[in-house]
Parts: structure tokens; sequence; C-alpha cells
């Protein structure tokens, strides 16, 4: 019995008959030509041909400036690719992504397909058994202004981030190997700050090393940092592709967390006609390959994506319709303490709080900027306004002067 992964594309098209398109794509993206072919030759296609499942047009209301669309659903043969995600994308949307107004919005896969895809290490769960944290929310700060320190800055830098008990620290996307901070040192004199601020805070911590350059070095790198301590790595993942964190995520040697950033995801999402959704792009895609822990930009600060996007990322992270461990959502960018009690109104806490000017932008310094973050989740958790909360905890207090609360 034959199986089948299902693509659904967004197609916008003003007077063009979408059935008939739906058609073409499930030819054109399989056999590529079918009527043409003779009756032997069709008997012999046909496990090879892709179906038609749903085409649901909206035609825009009277008035209304909403375009013309459709919703279609193809269904592919498993037997017509690999079992890896660049075949799958390329079977699915390779060419047809140059084919006018078309958005890829969501992938379904066969059981025989995923069979292939052990997803997230630790996922949830297990990030949380590292940390000893059972239920709430995580707190991440972001190394900053990296570029240009040697190891004793990056040191000093770490501790005052550590020491505002945060329970993950991440390099900047941007810190590449370099003769001042190379990432067997880097990791070296990071953990010895970990294991300073940990016998002051008496908490762990995860420190999630960037791994860069060729793609054939990437492993070696991952290995170079997890043998030197490394307790977790950061992966840019679309600049070098899923299959890359596929290999890393589900090679047994890479015994810790990957963290994977959303670096380039902009090429793809933001526009309503064309590219790849974020919640399949940044979700479902990024969870079946194996992060841990997913990065996306949040709906309240710097690098804005509507909250509904968010949200459709953290239910493909979350979702128990794939049988995989669950991914940690990261909403970033534009973080401070004022904004955690949306966080958790709009996640849970089954979240990554994650701030990098909102630590380090501090009037106390990062160590404050974190307790500020601590003092926060805390109060959200507690069902404390940040405001009274803040009457007792002048770190939070300074936070809240700066930058408002989350209303």
């Amino acid at each position: 019995m034959s199986s089948y992964c299902t693509a659904t594309y967004r197609i916008y098209d003003e007077k063009g008959d979408f059935q008939r398109k739906a058609q073409s794509i499930a030819v054109g993206m399989t056999v590529g030509t079918w009527t043409e072919l003779p009756g032997t030759k069709q008997d012999e296609m046909r496990k090879h041909l892709g179906h038609v499942e749903r085409v649901e047009v909206h035609e825009p209301e009277s008035g209304n400036q909403v375009e013309r669309y459709a919703d279609v659903s193809i269904s592919y043969p498993d037997i017509n690719f690999s079992r890896d995600i660049p075949a799958l994308l390329i079977t699915t949307f390779g060419k047809i992504s140059m084919d006018g107004k078309i958005k890829l919005i969501d992938l379904t896969f066969s059981k025989d397909f995923l069979s292939a895809f052990p997803g997230p290490k630790f996922g949830i769960s297990g990030i949380r058994e590292l940390l000893g944290v059972k239920e709430r929310p995580l707190l991440m700060s972001i190394f900053k202004s990296v570029i240009g320190y040697d190891l004793d800055g990056l040191k000093e830098q770490f501790m005052a981030q550590a020491l505002g008990g945060v329970d993950l620290i991440k390099d900047d996307e941007i810190l590449f190997e370099n003769p001042l901070t190379p990432i067997e040192q880097r990791v070296r004199v990071c953990l010895e700050a970990a294991e300073e601020a940990e016998q002051i805070t008496g908490k762990k911590l995860l420190y999630a090393v960037n791994i860069t350059g060729r793609t054939s070095q990437l492993r070696d790198q991952a290995l170079k940092a997890i043998d030197t301590g490394a307790s977790a790595l950061l992966f840019n993942v679309l600049p070098y592709g899923f299959d890359v964190l596929h290999e890393l995520s589900s090679d047994p040697d890479i015994t810790v967390p990957i963290a994977a950033h959303p670096s380039l995801a902009g090429a793809f999402y933001p526009s309503p006609h064309y590219g790849i959704s974020a919640s399949l792009l940044l979700g479902k895609l990024m969870r079946i390959a194996g992060a841990d822990l997913v990065l996306f930009p949040s709906p309240y600060g710097s690098v804005v994506m509507p909250r509904a996007e968010n949200l459709a990322i953290q239910r493909e992270l979350l979702s128990s319709e794939l049988a995989l461990r669950t991914s940690f959502p990261v909403p970033s960018a534009g973080i401070h303490p004022g904004l955690v009690p949306r966080i958790l109104e709009d996640f849970g806490t089954d979240v990554v709080v994650n701030a990098g000017g909102g630590i380090h932008g501090h009037p106390g310094g990062a160590i404050n900027g974190g307790l500020a973050f601590v003092q926060a989740i805390d109060a959200a958790l507690n069902g404390v306004p940040l405001e009274q909360a803040a009457e007792h905890m002048p770190q939070l207090k300074a936070a809240l002067d700066i930058w408002g609360g989350s209303r």
C-alpha cells in the first residue's frame, strides 16, 4: 500500500481555475505529464502520480480588498523521494516556488517518512531534567557585542549573566570561529565562570556554543565543544539547511541539546504570497530535524512577528500529532521584564524567556538585569502584578522604570 506526504499551498489568482492549477502541480511535480502518456505507461507510472486532495477557494466579498486565493492540498507518493527534508522540499515546492503567487503553508508526513527522524534528543522534558527545573519558564541570556572581545572579556560578560540567575546563556549567532575566542578556549573559560557562579547562585545553567564554519567541519566543531565541556549548541539552521541539523541532532556522539537560531528566516516566511509559512519553517520542520529549542521573533519587541504566527509556531513545537519529543519555544528580540506576564499568558510555562538588551541594558548591569527577570517570572507565576512586586524588588523596579510594563 502506498504512503504519501501532503503539501498544502495558498495560491493567489484573480481569475484562474484553481482546480486546473492544482492538477497541473500534482502532475508536473511528479510524473511531469499524464494525458500524453499511452495507457500502458500510465499503469506503470500511476504509483508515482501526485493526487489533489482539496481545493478550497476563497472569493473576495464585494468591496473587500482581500485577494482571491485557494488553499490547495496535494499528496506526493513517498516512493518518489528519499527520506530527507531537502528531497521533500524539492518535491513539494522546488520548481513551483518560482511559479507566481504561491506559498507553502503546511506539510504532513507519512509514518514511513517520519521514521527517519528521531526528533529532538532532549526536548522540553530533557532540558528541564538537565537543569533540575520542573515547571517554571526558563530564562535565557544572550551575549552582546562580543566581536573583538578577548577571553577575559568574554568570561567577565558570561559571569555577569550567570550571576543574574539565568538558566541558559547563548553565544551571539554572529560570533564565528576567530583567533581571540576560539571555540575550545571559549568553552573552557565560560565553563569556569559557570562553575564559579553556581557556587554563588546554586543554579545550574547551560551554555549554547555557536557552531560555525564549513559544513564539512561542523561535526568536528561540535565534538570539540562537547569534549571541552559544552552543555548545549547553538546552530544557524537555515543558512546550512535542515538536513545538517538532522545529521547533528541524530548523531549519537552529539550528547547535548541544540538551540536552533532563525537567522535568514525573514527571507522565507513574511510575505503572504511567497515562501514558506513561519509555523512550518520554524515550527514543524525544526522539530522533526531535531531542534531542542527554537528561537523566533517575538510579537512584542524589536523584530516583530504577528502574534498569530508566533502561536502557530508554538503549536507545532508542542503538538501531540507528531510522535516526537516537544521543542522549547523561544520568542526573542525586544524582550524586557515588563513583558513577562504577557509571554506567560500567550505561551504558558513551557517557554524560554530570552533577553539580550533587556538584561545588558539594565541600569544596574547584567547581574541586576537577570535578577529583574527572575523576579518578574516569580511574580507572574504567583499572580502578583509586577508593579506591586517591584515595590520590594529594586532590580525589577529599575527595569519597569526604563521599559514599562506589558500593557
